[in-house]
């Protein structure tokens, strides 16, 4: 509904999409979105929600959006087959007005869903901006059920929301930027095409666990070096599907140990080791995340 907005009307009934391959007009409703969900059993359901951009100036239809969206959950939840087996998530929307962001919020909690979604975001804002709505929303939220925050991929991105209070992420980054050839390392992310690499035979991040990365002698593993993937990079798609197999074990690594973190007590720590690892000049560190970790308690500039 972001992506296709040009295509698209969206109207109570639903969502009017014309295809991108003729132009045929296709309606996309709440019921038609959670059919589908309801018929290839996800475990996860997301509601239809009437998105906008964030940076949109027009208030009124923000408005529209976000009242629009709670009628939706209604006709979702209605409409859901399986509640007993697959959990249908509500989204918060409201731009980055915090006070329709905390409307939505107490109304979405009226319906009791078995997990929340933060929606809306990344759209262009400022990373302060995007901080604080994800603060004022989780807040208000329960302890015990999931907190999505949707469309957000930056590993920076995805340790500030946890400590803002987040669970969950999803994002197209880390295999968009592969297919540019690009490695996510907690150093940062590297360009693999460069020259420097192209004689490079280390693994693509030493110490990862990924299949690329271990030694060809441990099980499953490939020994994938950085030359290889320079030399593949702009010629065969390998390379996208191997830094594509790094970048997402890298990010699912990312939150397990963060879980981790949190589980032994050691959260505040791990998030000033994670900024060293990315910024060793403690001056570059980007000021939106001090601030954000600073408003919960975590100060990166504590030595």
């Amino acid at each position: 509904m972001v992506s296709l907005l040009k295509l698209a009307n969206i109207t109570e009934e639903g969502v009017c999409f014309l295809s991108p391959h003729d132009s045929t007009p296709m309606m996309l409703t709440p019921e038609h979105s959670i059919a589908l969900q309801n018929s290839i059993g996800s475990d996860i359901m997301m509601q239809l929600d009437d998105v906008l951009v964030t940076t949109s100036p027009d208030k009124v239809r923000m408005r529209e959006a976000m009242e629009r969206s709670v009628r939706w959950l209604d006709r979702c939840i209605a409409a859901h087959k399986n509640p007993d087996r697959q959990n249908l998530f509500c989204i918060i929307q409201g731009g980055l007005d915090i006070d329709m962001r905390r409307e939505c919020v107490r109304e979405m909690l009226k319906r009791d869903t078995p997990g929340i979604a933060i929606g809306g975001l990344s759209g262009g804002e400022a990373k302060d901006d995007f901080c604080k709505v994800v603060a004022a929303c989780t807040e208000m939220l329960p302890d015990l059920k999931p907190r999505y925050v949707m469309g957000i991929g930056y590993p920076e991105d995805l340790v500030v929301s946890v400590a803002l209070g987040a669970d969950m992420f999803d994002c197209v980054w880390p295999t968009r930027t592969a297919r540019f050839g690009n490695a996510i390392t907690k150093h940062g992310v590297l360009n693999m095409k460069k020259e420097i690499y192209a004689t490079d035979f280390g693994p693509i991040e030493d110490g990862c666990g990924c299949p690329c990365c271990r030694p060809a002698d441990q099980e499953g593993a490939m020994g994938i070096t950085r030359a290889f993937v320079h030399h593949n990079a702009a010629k065969e798609t390998v390379a996208a599907h191997l830094l594509t197999m790094h970048n997402v074990w890298y990010q699912l690594n990312l939150m397990r140990e963060a879980r981790e973190a949190i589980i032994e007590d050691r959260f505040p720590a791990f998030v000033r080791k994670f900024f060293a690892n990315l910024y060793p000049d403690k001056s570059n560190y980007p000021s939106w995340a001090v601030d954000a970790l600073r408003g919960v308690g975590i100060d990166l500039m504590e030595t």
